[in-house]
């Protein structure tokens, strides 16, 4: 049975607090394309599991669920981290699995919470 499109964003908010790039990369089409504004795209399965995988081995990084709203095949994610950061993201689900995800949150932020080098 296919999960819903809340239940995949459910589902990835349990793998990104796990930091389970390869189960990320498994909720998306082989031709998804991630975009967060703070960044390029990046498209494909292979490049979101190299890119989480990345981040991941950057900073540590939780998602606590603020809110998630639903319509149709798009799920809008409000989040928080322990930090304070927040931001939100906005997931279109099709036939279980994402194949658009656009990201907005302060990149400059997220760079001095964690001391990472400012571009």
């Amino acid at each position: 049975m296919t999960k819903s499109p809340r239940q995949v964003v459910e589902t990835w908010v349990e793998r990104f607090n796990a930091g389970d790039a390869d189960g990320l990369a498994a909720l998306y089409a082989e031709d998804a394309v991630n975009h967060q504004m703070t960044q390029d795209p990046v498209e494909g399965r292979a490049a979101i599991r190299t890119m989480f995988e990345n981040e991941f081995a950057a900073a540590e990084m939780t998602c606590l669920v603020e809110a998630i709203h639903e319509a149709g095949d798009v799920v809008a994610l409000e989040w928080r981290d322990p930090l304070g950061l927040r931001g939100c993201g906005f997931f279109t689900v099709k036939d279980g699995l994402i194949h658009f995800q656009r990201g907005y949150w302060d990149k400059l932020s997220f760079l001095k919470m964690h001391g990472l080098p400012i571009e």
